[in-house]
């Protein structure tokens, strides 16, 4: 996995997962925005539209993500998934978790607002 993490003008930090997110690199991920919210970062998208996996510990971590940022009073949004990695949200309920969105813009949109 590779990412890059930007801000955005609107002020929401923006990651772009490439690849798979799995066991050998949640914590990347994690140590990620645990530094941008102790940065003061607020409003986070994680984009997920050059991803094609994430096994069970990317979603652990995932959680684990979405539980520190709101315990931060931040919010978090994911966008992009493909039809696979929906399906996926969707069996495992994480989709009532999460605030999905089709695309990185229309999450940028929703966390502006």
């Amino acid at each position: 996995m590779a990412f890059t993490a930007t801000k955005d003008d609107s002020g929401v930090y923006l990651i772009r997962i490439e690849g798979q997110l799995i066991v050998g690199n949640r914590q990347e991920l994690k140590a990620a925005v645990a530094t941008a919210l102790e940065q003061g970062e607020r409003k986070f998208c994680i984009d997920f539209s050059r991803t094609g996996y994430i096994d069970s510990s990317g979603l652990g971590a995932l959680v684990s993500i979405s539980k520190k940022v709101r315990e931060q009073g931040a919010e978090l949004r994911l966008s992009g998934l493909n039809e696979d990695l929906r399906s996926l949200f969707e069996l495992t309920k994480l989709d009532t978790l999460f605030a999905l969105s089709d695309t990185a813009e229309h999450a940028i949109e929703g966390l502006s607002e």
